[in-house]
């Protein structure tokens, strides 16, 4: 067994070493925010959180799910929106769109069209 494992080990190694020469390597987006000093990077990991936010949403809508995995998925939710929080701060400090305005333009239009649409 002992034997079987080196030889897979040594055998995922070089896979790695080939997919590292190849430059095929996926990139792990840095635990914190401040690590990241490129513009685009950061947007690309503010899309990445945005498209993980919705996998889980659309996983805890289905309705053949237990309470506890529930809890978990928004848990997960809502550690990915603090996530997204984080980035939208970076990406506003190295020179990018404050993207936080323009929820907050929508709410507050949404608003405005409500009222008066009541008058």
């Amino acid at each position: 067994q002992l034997v079987s494992f080196l030889f897979f080990r040594t055998a995922l190694a070089r896979f790695r070493q080939a997919q590292l020469e190849e430059g095929k390597v996926k990139e792990r987006r840095p635990f914190l925010a401040s690590e990241c000093n490129e513009l685009p990077k950061a947007e690309k990991w503010r899309r990445q959180i945005i498209g993980e936010i919705s996998k889980k949403v659309a996983q805890i809508q289905n309705a053949g799910l237990g309470e506890f995995r529930i809890r978990d998925l928004n848990d997960e939710i809502n550690k990915l929106l603090r996530e997204k929080g984080h980035w939208e701060f970076r990406i506003r400090e190295l020179g990018g769109p404050d993207y936080a305005v323009s929820v907050y333009y929508l709410k507050w239009h949404s608003s405005i069209s409500c009222v008066e649409s009541q008058l």
